[in-house]
């Protein structure tokens, strides 16, 4: 395989970042005509095809491998320019992330705050269940990730972080409707239940620990932390709150505890790439030091 050019390089990161190769060659200031070329002297390098020509574009297996390498080295750029003290004409390419809603939503923000705020370094969240976060570090489209998974992804440094806990809570109005005689979450219970997304097992895997039976109940799909809290709340369903989203709740009598003996633990862990790169490193101490505050040991 023949070296690639850092141009071309440059040039596969903003097709798979902007979809296109129209879009990708607005944002280089070239024609897509020269995108194609580029793109085609890298296949021929490579010797395989790298890139699938749908819309959006999506890399191939070897794709993936050359896009981890293309950011990867567009990182390392932009860090030795930082610290050769500028020589950037504007902001460079934003880091992309991958988290967690209930991360997102409840301690991971106050690490980006932290961070002393370098001119030019910016951040792309990227939300996905953390037990399918590495998918996107394998692929190269995120540089670190808060994830459910201790085995470090190839090329991948893992530290556990601590875990996030949950409780299973209903409003009392829900309580009194579905559950009069006390029942509440017993075996083959079929009273509502709100799941964040279609990937969202958390709730049938509680039930299945509770009651050693699967759950088979009408489920609510609401995919934003802030709306899931409020769905149970207003009684559309029971389901499972960070502690940070429920205890004051609970304290004021707006919610009830379905099963007070038994929280969810979710551990948590922090996969980043293994470069040395000073904005990475930075970060990544940020994350530690958020996570020891908020989540538990």
């Amino acid at each position: 395989m023949k070296a690639f050019q850092l141009e071309h390089l440059r040039t596969f990161a903003a097709v798979v970042e902007e979809g296109t190769l129209e879009a990708a060659a607005r944002t280089l200031h070239v024609t897509p005509s020269a995108i194609s070329q580029r793109l085609k002297a890298m296949e021929d390098a490579a010797g395989q095809i790298l890139l699938q020509r749908t819309s959006p574009v999506r890399p191939t297996p070897a794709g993936e491998a050359v896009l981890r390498f293309a950011l990867q080295v567009r990182q390392l750029e932009g860090d030795a320019r930082q610290e050769l003290g500028g020589g950037q004409s504007g902001p460079g390419a934003p880091i992309p992330l991958v988290v967690n809603a209930d991360s997102l939503s409840t301690w991971f923000l106050p690490a980006l705050a932290s961070l002393p705020g370098e001119p030019g370094v910016c951040f792309e969240l990227r939300r996905e269940d953390e037990q399918h976060s590495t998918r996107q570090l394998r692929t190269g489209a995120v540089m670190a990730a808060v994830t459910a998974t201790p085995e470090p992804v190839p090329g991948c440094s893992v530290e556990p972080l601590g875990s996030l806990r949950y409780r299973a809570v209903a409003s009392p109005a829900y309580v009194r409707r579905w559950w009069p005689d006390g029942s509440g979450l017993v075996a083959g219970s079929r009273s509502p239940v709100v799941d964040f997304d279609r990937k969202d097992d958390l709730q049938a895997g509680f039930f299945r620990a509770l009651t050693g039976t699967d759950l088979a109940a009408p489920r609510h799909y609401v995919p934003s932390s802030a709306e899931f809290a409020q769905a149970i709340r207003l009684g559309l369903g029971w389901g499972l709150l960070p502690e940070q989203h429920c205890l004051a709740g609970l304290g004021s009598g707006d919610l009830v505890e379905l099963a007070p003996d038994n929280p969810v633990d979710v551990a948590l862990y922090w996969q980043r790439w293994k470069i040395d790169s000073p904005v990475l490193n930075q970060l990544s101490a940020a994350v530690r030091e958020a996570a020891s505050s908020q989540l538990r040991r």
